[in-house]
């Protein structure tokens, strides 16, 4: 495994960061076909420790804090505190009603108490806000954050799905108050949607953020021949199908170009999408959400794949524009 500062933080991830969206089950969790249960879900934790793994990324919403609940004790069991980048996210609606949901100072400082008691730990290591809150002051978010951070339950915070404007905006707002500042960006990005490319990617570079993708495979599009058989999970996510369309040509060029470079290679597709990513600044940890232990020790190997100039421009040269996916 190799680990890379995240962003100009002193903080050391392995560059790839296993994905939780895919363990816990909970009643009304729009994943629940696909998604693990406890049982299933410690092995591929302890596989990715065994791999050199240190950097596992989850959220309170992801089957109602299930996925908190599994990683926690998981990771308790497993591994040291000390030796582990736990990341997890605050946003979404956690309970009905008034103040169950956003980024008011209410729900941060409820939510970060209900995280750090499922994950059995005294502290989160990364608190990323899920997304923009309309709703609340950035201000607010910005010093309630501060607050959590100052307190010890929080080492340091970062962002996830957001235009570059609402993001150097929050990067102004702590740098003008002296508070803590984003150290992190978990975006939208891969060969099939490059959107972050625009602006996220340059503002990211030059503020010295980490950027550690999410859907770093297209939820598996990548993976696979355009008109192979679709998974479980492609048939039956509605956040997949409506991130990727199946009927895009541009998009099945792009897929048909990394199978035809990992044919050449004679490595996985898998490795040659995730190199792509890896050697593209200033992304440090592709996040995989792995639910079978060939998913982590696939990924593994895309460390090993150096992708030159020339291979590059061929995987990039079909792309076209896309329509924002994954915030608005």
């Amino acid at each position: 495994m190799d680990y890379t500062r995240l962003g100009t933080t002193g903080l050391q991830v392995s560059r790839l960061c296993l994905g939780c969206m895919g363990f816990g089950r909970a009643e009304g969790w729009v994943h629940n076909t696909w998604t693990l249960d406890e049982a299933a879900s410690r092995p591929i934790i302890k596989q990715a420790l065994e791999l050199g793994i240190n950097f596992f990324d989850t959220a309170n919403v992801y089957a109602t804090g299930a996925s908190e609940a599994i990683l926690g004790p998981a990771l308790k069991d497993f591994a040291r505190r000390d030796e582990v980048v736990i990341a997890t996210k605050v946003h979404g609606r956690m309970r009905p009603g008034a103040n169950g949901a956003g980024l008011s100072r209410t729900h941060i400082l409820t939510e970060i108490d209900n995280s750090l008691r499922r994950l059995q730990t005294d502290y989160v290591d990364l608190y990323q806000i899920h997304r923009w809150d309309y709703e609340t002051p950035i201000e607010e978010t910005m010093e309630a954050l501060h607050d959590v951070v100052r307190a010890g339950k929080v080492r340091y915070i970062g962002a996830s799905a957001m235009f570059a404007w609402q993001f150097q905006r929050a990067l102004h707002v702590a740098e003008l108050h002296g508070w803590t500042r984003f150290v992190s960006m978990q975006n939208h990005l891969n060969l099939i949607y490059r959107e972050e490319e625009r602006e996220m990617l340059p503002l990211c570079r030059a503020e010295g953020i980490g950027v550690i993708p999410y859907s770093p495979l297209a939820s598996g599009r990548l993976t696979r021949d355009w008109t192979a058989e679709q998974t479980t999970r492609s048939e039956t996510d509605p956040i997949a199908k409506y991130k990727y369309d199946s009927t895009a040509e541009t998009d099945r060029r792009v897929v048909e170009q990394v199978a035809a470079l990992a044919e050449q290679r004679g490595v996985a597709r898998t490795h040659v999408a995730l190199a792509w990513l890896l050697q593209k600044q200033p992304v440090a940890a592709p996040i995989i959400g792995a639910t079978k232990a060939r998913h982590l020790a696939e990924a593994l190997g895309a460390l090993t794949v150096k992708l030159s100039a020339e291979e590059v421009a061929a995987l990039e040269a079909p792309y076209a524009p896309h329509r924002i996916v994954g915030h608005q």
